[in-house]
């Protein structure tokens, strides 16, 4: 039996933020939506000592050959000894012999594309159509993908951008600015983030919520990315209150461990409030923003079956470029 290997430099040869990508990623969301994925809960493991987190997700989609068993880290205390603090690779089994095919070494990499990806889906559908500035709170990798994802989607000028490490925000005006060709200007808190723009996205991992309510206009859209555990919160609960229109990627792991959980647990939402998964708007179940003036939320926690559809694509692409090493096993 052979199975082949894909390094990171590799695969960030066969994916990239790429309408194509987006497309294939919103199969796998449509399919959830139609009931045609098995998608079994999150395993995670706490390290507390070492600060650390890892999470392992799956999903077999119908129609596709293969799915994907990924395994991701998060290790916050690996900065300050000059590591990143995540890390990950996925594997790819046949689902036909259930036998390993494919080791996707992407330290990550994968993982940070179809997270951005998931919120290129949301803007699609849930962003007002005229951004002139879009919002980022997270100096991070998040920070950089769902900006990159944003740009694929909408048309901006600037993004304001608030965080604690001065010189992490310095290196991401640099860096972003060149990247995409906007101006991108520190703020020295959330409130002026939210303030100054029609876009804004959440990307950190804090236990502390940041977002607050009476910053909400209208015709904002917020995607909130940190919050892929219950003890992670940067919305407050009370922001929920005044949106117009909610969604998030999926519904029972969100009310289990996103923002849409601190919602529900402070009785801001009912367990019946209206809630659109993305599956519904890529499929056409559903319709997302329908006036200018409305506030939206999007809460994503991250699903197994973008796990499935962004590695079958990045192997796809491997195998047409004739990338990769294959070792018999």
């Amino acid at each position: 039996m052979k199975v082949l290997v894909l390094n990171e430099a590799e695969i960030r040869r066969c994916a990239g933020m790429t309408h194509e990508a987006v497309a294939a990623v919103a199969i796998g969301f449509t399919r959830l939506a139609e009931g045609r994925v098995s998608l079994p809960p999150i395993v995670r493991v706490d390290i507390a000592s070492s600060r650390g987190e890892v999470d392992i997700k799956t999903a077999y989609v119908e129609g596709l050959d293969r799915f994907a068993i990924k395994v991701a880290s998060g290790f916050f205390g690996n900065p300050d000894i000059g590591l990143p603090y995540g890390s990950g690779l996925m594997l790819l089994m046949s689902a036909r012999t259930g036998l390993l095919e494919v080791v996707l070494l992407d330290n990550g990499y994968l993982t940070d594309l179809r997270t951005g990806i998931a919120g290129a889906i949301a803007a699609t559908h849930l962003a007002p159509r005229r951004i002139d500035t879009a919002g980022v709170v997270g100096t991070g990798m998040q920070a950089r993908f769902q900006m990159r994802a944003l740009k694929l989607v909408r048309d901006f000028g600037r993004i304001a951008v608030y965080g604690r490490n001065e010189a992490a925000v310095r290196r991401y005006v640099a860096e972003m600015s060149t990247e995409l060709g906007v101006e991108v200007y520190p703020m020295p808190d959330v409130a002026g983030v939210v303030r100054e723009s029609q876009f804004v996205v959440t990307t950190t991992p804090t236990r502390e919520p940041w977002l607050r309510a009476e910053w909400l206009h209208p015709g904002l859209h917020i995607t909130a990315v940190g919050a892929d555990g219950e003890h992670k919160q940067e919305l407050h609960a009370d922001v929920f209150a005044r949106a117009d229109r909610v969604a998030c990627d999926s519904l029972l792991q969100c009310s289990r461990l996103g923002e849409l959980h601190h919602a529900y647990a402070a009785g801001v939402l009912a367990q019946d409030h209206p809630v659109t998964e993305l599956g519904a708007l890529t499929s056409g179940i559903a319709t997302g923003r329908e006036r200018d003036d409305e506030i939206t939320i999007c809460d994503l926690t991250g699903v197994g079956v973008q796990d499935t559809t962004i590695a079958v694509q990045a192997y796809g692409q491997a195998i047409e470029l004739g990338l990769g090493t294959s070792f018999e096993v």
